[in-house]
């Protein structure tokens, strides 16, 4: 290229036919600015390699193009979470703490008379029915939501858990005990 000035005006006079080309592609106008601007940006980094007489516009469709398949793979492997709400959703808590939870609600079932663990995790854990627990036990059904209510208050005793406590994603524990603390387990 003879000066810069003449390569500025090649650039200059491809832009509208470059945005038509990006938007074809992209159907996104924001997108399609920014391949724009990039193809711009190659291109005058790259003057050096432009032939004189040869087709700019070939040569700058090209860079848009080969641009454009190296963002749309990007994107591809990447997730549309503006706001966050994706990224909040996919936290993971420390582990140690989940280990010592476990743990202690572990011992404080080891703790509950062997008849009232059973019915409790027949009917909290395993989410059987107070029929089907009666009937695995062998008892009435009035005695397994007994010995259920009487499982979750001594484990929430045991665990020291106050009313409106917050178990966090831990569904089996919410099941187990109750979705109140000290339920009637009349439910």
């Amino acid at each position: 290229m003879k000066t810069d000035a003449q390569f500025s005006g090649l650039l200059l006079a491809a832009l509208p036919e470059l945005r038509a080309f990006a938007l074809s592609l992209t159907h996104d106008g924001v997108w399609a600015d920014d391949l724009v601007q990039e193809t711009i940006l190659r291109a005058w980094s790259h003057a050096d390699r432009f032939q004189a007489g040869s087709c700019i516009h070939a040569w700058l469709f090209t860079i848009l193009r080969n641009h454009f398949y190296s963002e749309h793979r990007r994107r591809q492997r990447e997730c549309n979470d503006p706001q966050g709400k994706r990224a909040a959703s996919l936290r993971i808590g420390p582990e140690q703490l989940a280990h010592l939870e476990f743990e202690e609600v572990r011992t404080a079932l080891m703790n509950l008379a062997p008849s009232n663990r059973e019915a409790l995790i027949l009917v909290g854990a395993q989410g059987l029915s107070y029929e089907e627990a009666a009937q695995i036990c062998g008892v009435a059904v009035g005695t397994i939501k007994s010995r259920v209510n009487r499982a979750r208050l001594h484990l929430t005793e045991l665990l020291q858990i106050e009313p409106g406590h917050h178990f966090g994603p831990d569904s089996l524990l919410k099941a187990a005990i109750g979705f109140e603390v000290g339920s009637t387990g009349d439910e």
